[in-house]
């Protein structure tokens, strides 16, 4: 066995879309990490395919986007079928304002992009090596991996990240709790082309049930668009089996893991072709013939969420936190919302630059997130979307995860400004039109925060010289505490050519969105974190104290981290 010394300051376990998310983000803040997966190779599983705008948001900011955008499709609604007759139509639509709509991209193309973007930056995937167990204590954790030859190593890290599923060995090991319930059902999945003549608008999703007369709902088949002409991603139920049907003959099923918990994909052998042509037969709004299956597998469905979202310097994300119905898509997208939470404040403190203290609003962040989220999809898988009261436009930013906040969290500063404006805690929104003196066309303000892996100061203000003055403050309180980029905003009727003499990256705000969008109570200063959530919010004026006490909150060291 090896012994290998605090080499990495990082131990990423598992490399799906959220331990690569993890990685990605790490690796942009300059902080080294491991990333192993005891898989020999990537699966070609089509599993997670719905991608949320707000996590296109966060790869634009990586500058991942691109690529993204390239190989994904569009998502702009759903039909669904009740009895064979139109019961609803979904219009997928956002506000102007919004960067992205909705998008579907198989998970194999999700990590395959997102293994490109970390290789990259300098992290393999060392595959075939897994988790064999870990010990930490006050100055880190101590892993045990083995590789696929059977070779074992010990490696010294300060801190490791669970990102291994829903059957999580680092989970477990912590001893968190993880409770809630399963779905009795089985569902099948495909990835198969459908010839047909379903009369769909391109870019929509296919719902189809079957209600019994009590209402209740007895069979369903969806249909996901994925890239390629007629490919979709097939979902249904297993069908009820005769007490008698032969073995060979029988929908596959499967027994549960070894853990007791019946979630994800399971093993055994696959629906056939002709398995999911027949529920197509019987439930889709017209005749298709399905070939070209790629993959297919037996899914089942548990609900549960940890105690808490780590321990001491172990944490966990993903499914290894939060596990759900896969309604809304929901499940993917919390979970790199997870690795873009924690990664931030774990190179923070990696690199001295905070206290161990800021480790511990990850779990106040993100669990009643995940809580929420395990509710919604809950209810909506069982009650359907109708059992929000919420208004559509409310539902589909709630779905896209646009209004996931942290006001009551640690980090969240004290509110300033008029009603409805954004405060400390919520989402940073995008906004367009912003104008340089020299550039043609217009700005949004996720091309400036681009490739800015950290804290944004956005300074906007009318009165030049306060803003000149702001600028300085800005940069002066940052200097003696972490890394602050700072951008200047002039509003709309400023002269564009005073931009240059601000001492900052400056944009003038030549639509007016920024101040239809943000509410600025006049010259209005703010800070937005490195994962697009606001931090602060105050007046140009107070810009010294308001950025020292923003600061603040994540560099003074309070104290260790438990060790429990």
């Amino acid at each position: 066995m090896a012994h290998t010394g605090t080499t990495t300051d990082v131990l990423i376990v598992g490399a799906g879309p959220v331990g690569l998310s993890a990685a990605a983000e790490l690796r942009r803040h300059g902080v080294r990490c491991r990333l192993v997966d005891r898989l020999p190779a990537r699966l070609p599983y089509a599993k997670a395919v719905g991608i949320q705008p707000r996590t296109l948001e966060l790869w634009d900011r990586m500058g991942l986007i691109r690529a993204v955008l390239e190989a994904a499709v569009p998502m702009r609604g759903q039909l669904t079928y009740v009895n064979g007759a139109v019961k609803a139509r979904i219009a997928l639509e956002l506000p102007p304002e919004v960067p992205y709509g909705f998008a579907a991209l198989p998970q194999y193309e999700t990590e395959r992009l997102l293994e490109e973007y970390v290789a990259g930056l300098g992290t393999r995937i060392e595959r075939g090596t897994e988790l064999v167990s870990f010990v930490q204590d006050a100055d880190g954790v101590t892993a045990l991996l083995r590789g696929a030859s059977g070779f074992t190593e010990e490696l010294r890290v300060p801190y490791l990240i669970g990102c291994d599923g829903a059957h999580s060995v680092v989970r477990k090991t912590l001893g968190l709790s993880y409770e809630g319930g399963a779905f009795p059902e089985a569902y099948m999945l495909g990835d198969v082309v459908a010839e047909s003549d379903w009369d769909l608008p391109r870019g929509y999703a296919l719902r189809c049930e079957h209600r019994a007369a009590d209402g209740s709902l007895d069979d369903v088949l969806v249909c996901i668009p994925l890239p390629g002409a007629g490919r979709y991603r097939m979902s249904m139920k297993v069908p009820a089996e005769p007490a008698d049907a032969a073995p060979a003959t029988r929908p596959p099923g499967s027994g549960i893991p070894s853990d007791g918990l019946a979630h994800g994909l399971q093993g055994g052998r696959g629906p056939e072709l002709s398995d999911l042509q027949a529920v197509v037969d019987r439930l889709a709004p017209g005749p298709a013939r399905l070939s070209d299956l790629r993959w297919s597998s037996v899914f089942r469905i548990s609900h549960r969420i940890v105690g808490r979202y780590g321990r001491g310097r172990v944490f966990v994300a993903g499914d290894a936190a939060h596990i759900h119905p896969p309604t809304g898509a929901q499940g993917m997208n919390t979970g790199i919302q997870d690795a873009a939470n924690l990664a931030w404040k774990l190179a923070l403190v990696v690199k001295g630059e905070a206290g161990p203290a800021l480790l511990d609003s990850y779990d106040a962040e993100r669990r009643p997130v995940g809580e929420e989220v395990v509710g919604r999809t809950v209810r909506h898988s069982t009650q359907g979307m109708e059992s929000d009261p919420e208004d559509m436009t409310t539902l589909l930013l709630r779905e896209a995860q646009l209004l996931v906040g942290y006001r009551d969290g640690p980090l969240a500063g004290a509110p300033y400004g008029p009603a409805g404006a954004p405060q400390p805690g919520d989402l940073a929104p995008d906004c367009g039109g912003l104008r340089t003196p020299v550039a043609v066309h217009p700005f949004r303000l996720l091309d400036v925060l681009r490739d800015r892996p950290g804290h944004v100061a956005v300074l906007y203000g009318a009165d030049v010289i306060g803003l000149e003055r702001a600028v300085a403050a800005a940069r002066a309180a940052a200097a003696e505490r972490l890394p602050l980029d700072v951008v200047a905003l002039l509003p709309r009727d400023a002269d564009p050519d005073t931009a240059p003499a601000l001492g900052a990256p400056a944009y003038r705000d030549a639509a007016g969105e920024f101040a239809r969008i943000y509410l600025p109570d006049g010259d209005t200063g703010f800070v937005v974190r490195p994962d697009g959530q606001l931090a602060a919010r105050f007046p140009l004026g107070a810009t010294t104290a308001a950025l020292a006490d923003c600061l603040d909150a994540l560099s003074v060291p309070l104290r260790d981290p438990v060790v429990a």
